[in-house]
C-alpha cells in the first residue's frame, strides 16, 4: 500500500515538474515585460530630475524632504530597488542553460511576476531534455517526500513494537562432557619358555 502510493506521489511529482521548462520561459517573458516598464518609469525619474539639473538621487532627496511628496519619493526608491534586483534575475536567467535554470528556483521567487505567470500559464508536453530532466527529478522527488512522510508517519509505531516484543533469551552454552577416559589395554605378555637353572635366581 504504501508502495503504492509513494509511485503516485512520484507520477504526481514527475507531471508537475516536467512542466518547469515551459512555465520558466513564460516567467522569463513576463519577467522581460516587467523589467522594460520599470526602465521606462525610472527614464522618466532622470529626466524630471534632468529638467531641474540635478541627478537622480538629489531629485528624490528633494521629494523626500517635502511632507507632500514623501510617500513618491519612497515609491520611486522601492520601484528602483525591484528594478535591480529583477534586471540582475532576468540577466542570470537568459545566460542560463534550460538545464540550468533547474538549479536556480529561488530566481523564480518574485510574487508579482510568479502569480501574473500562473494567471495565464498553459501546460505543454515536454518532450525537450529538460523537461525529461524536470520529469525525473520531479518522480524521485515525490516518490522520497512520500516516502519519508510514511516513515516518519509509522516510526512510533515501530518503536512500540520493539518495546512490546520481549528481548530473545540466549541460549545458554551447553557444557560439553569430558570424554570417558578409555581403559588401559592389558597386553598379555607371552609366557618366558627359556630354561631356568636350579638354585639361580634372576
Amino acid at each position: 500500500m504504501i508502495r503504492a502510493l509513494c509511485l503516485i506521489g512520484g507520477l504526481t511529482g514527475a507531471v508537475g515538474l516536467s512542466q518547469f521548462p515551459e512555465y520558466s520561459q513564460q516567467y522569463l517573458q513576463r519577467l522581460g515585460g516587467q523589467v522594460d516598464e520599470l526602465t521606462r518609469d525610472i527614464k522618466q525619474l532622470d529626466a524630471m530630475a534632468l529638467d531641474l539639473r540635478i541627478g537622480r538621487e538629489q531629485r528624490l532627496e528633494d521629494m523626500a524632504e517635502v511632507p507632500t511628496f514623501a510617500a513618491d519619493a519612497a515609491h520611486w526608491r522601492a520601484k528602483i530597488a525591484r528594478h535591480a534586483r529583477l534586471r540582475e534575475t532576468l540577466i542570470m536567467l537568459q545566460d542560463a542553460t534550460p538545464m540550468e535554470r533547474l538549479t536556480m528556483p529561488h530566481r523564480f521567487a518574485d510574487p508579482q511576476t510568479a502569480q501574473a505567470v500562473w494567471d495565464d500559464f498553459t501546460p505543454a508536453v515536454p518532450f525537450s531534455t529538460a523537461g525529461a530532466a524536470s520529469a525525473g527529478a520531479g518522480f524521485l522527488g515525490g516518490w522520497a517526500m512520500l516516502a519519508a512522510f510514511f516513515a516518519a508517519l509509522t516510526a512510533p509505531f515501530r518503536r512500540m513494537k520493539r518495546t512490546a516484543d520481549p528481548a530473545p533469551k540466549r541460549a545458554e552454552p551447553a557444557i560439553r562432557a569430558d570424554p570417558p577416559l578409555s581403559r588401559p589395554t592389558l597386553v598379555a605378555q607371552a609366557p618366558d619358555n627359556r630354561p631356568r637353572l636350579a638354585g639361580a635366581q634372576r
